[in-house]
């Protein structure tokens, strides 16, 4: 006898615990919450992967936009000055991954 699948019991959990938690205002705005899981990958791309070529640009850039989400949304700042910073910022970013100084990243070794 075949056994049903949990993901659609799963998925009606979670969506309807989502909706109720939105709509008693329990829940923060949906881009509070997307600010937060970009600062969050961004610190976990620094944790996992440590300091390497790829991490210094990725992961400062993904906490900056994470930052600039917030402060549009919440503060009502201009995305424009915003952007455009984020754009001398990933400038400035790639040229500290070229340094030397800056190691490579080291490809995963095979168990």
């Amino acid at each position: 006898m075949k056994v049903p699948s949990l993901s659609v019991p799963l998925f009606l959990i979670i969506f309807g615990s989502l909706w109720l938690l939105k709509t008693l205002a329990w829940l923060p705005d949906s881009s509070t919450i997307i600010a937060a899981i970009l600062v969050a990958a961004g610190v976990l791309v620094f944790i996992l992967d440590g300091i390497n070529k790829q991490s210094v640009i990725s992961a400062p850039l993904l906490m900056y936009i994470g930052g600039v989400i917030y402060a549009v949304d919440a503060y009502g700042y201009a995305a424009k000055p915003l952007i455009a910073f984020g754009m001398i910022l990933l400038g400035c970013l790639m040229l500290i991954a070229r340094s030397d100084a800056v190691p490579p990243k080291r490809p995963k070794s095979e168990s």
